[in-house]
């Protein structure tokens, strides 16, 4: 196997993957879960908890510990700790009124992190949120987004942005990555000093400008390089969705997603991973599809996530809506990405 000897950040924190190394399953958690839900999650065998936490005064190192101790009951760790007040800030990628306060508002949060022993943080940097053109049908008609990017609006916590000029004008991408390289200068030292690693996510969708804000750095692979090799820290890598990268395609991103594993892979940047599938690359409109219906053979994924030695946590992401409850879909999706997890194994030890 000509797979990388680099050692993933994560694994050299003291008893973060416990005696377990490799690809490991994980999914999101709401922080009001109940006892049946986190039973069921123990029932598919998943590992590791993306926490949804939606009410700002649970955002505390005190409550992330009280809520480590109720997961454990069930067999699960917490990953990431999902705050959407401090992703996809507008503020913050635009340089709007408020950014500092913004920054700081992140920096506490990795602080609260640090402090609470959780050692990654997911964060995405698109200045007017993720677009679509709402549901379609799919396979047995299971219910999926669909995005036209004739036809789209971005969405966010909440809020919609649509039009030609979501926030009023064009922006350049000299004004992007300037606004970029502000951000990642003052939350590195943080990230450093708090031991908590950053995986940025891709925009979704990527490459097109939209709205009149370019989706320059995070929507190609060489915007990526670029904006890594800005913040020059260990603490920065990558969150891969593999769907978004799928959305762009091989001549929107710069490369296929198999190569940008192996790159990212082989850096030792590969922090979090989201396996997820669409039905063909942008221009064409697009759906979300589950892992085995799309264009791409996530085997082969799977493959080079083992051929890079990755050692972290991959999840479902955007599961379309099957019949029998939201369980259901995620059970097929846990239940396929665990046996490729195991062939992709055998493959290697054979």
């Amino acid at each position: 196997m000509n797979g990388s000897n680099y050692s993933y950040p994560l694994r050299a924190v003291p008893g973060y993957y416990g005696s377990k190394a490799g690809i490991q399953i994980g999914t999101y958690v709401a922080s009001n879960a109940s006892d049946e839900d986190l039973q069921f999650l123990q029932q598919l065998g998943v590992e590791w908890a993306m926490l949804i936490v939606h009410d700002p005064a649970l955002h505390t190192a005190e409550h992330y510990k009280q809520f480590q101790k109720r997961l454990a009951n069930y067999g699960i760790q917490i990953y990431r700790v999902a705050n959407h007040r401090v992703h996809n800030v507008e503020e913050i990628t635009l340089n709007l009124p408020g950014r500092d306060a913004k920054v700081e508002e992140f920096c506490t949060f990795l602080r609260n992190l640090g402090e609470a022993g959780i050692y990654y943080n997911t964060y995405a940097h698109m200045g007017n949120g993720i677009w679509s053109t709402g549901s379609t049908q799919g396979r047995g008609g299971v219910t999926a987004r669909v995005l036209d990017i004739e036809n789209a609006k971005g969405h966010w916590n909440g809020k919609v942005f649509e039009g030609e000029f979501t926030h009023g004008r064009c922006y350049t991408e000299e004004e992007l990555w300037e606004n970029y390289t502000y951000f990642i200068q003052k939350v590195v030292p943080v990230a450093e000093d708090s031991g908590v690693f950053i995986g940025v996510h891709p925009d979704d969708p990527p490459v097109y400008a939209l709205g009149g804000v370019p989706r320059c750095i995070f929507g190609n692979f060489a915007g990526y390089q670029r904006a890594l090799d800005i913040a020059d820290s260990p603490n920065v890598g990558v969150c891969l969705c593999v769907g978004c990268w799928l959305e762009g395609g091989t001549v929107g991103m710069g490369c296929d997603v198999i190569e940008a594993i192996r790159h990212f892979g082989n850096q030792g940047k590969l922090f979090k991973v989201h396996f997820r599938n669409v039905s063909n690359p942008m221009p064409a409109a697009w759906q979300e599809t589950f892992i085995d219906d799309g264009y791409q053979d996530m085997h082969q994924v799977m493959r080079a996530l083992r051929e890079v030695n990755y050692d972290g946590c991959i999840i479902p992401d955007h599961i379309p809506h099957m019949v029998g409850g939201s369980g259901t879909g995620l059970a097929y999706s846990i239940a396929y990405m665990k046996a490729l997890v195991q062939a992709v194994n055998n493959e290697a030890k054979g």
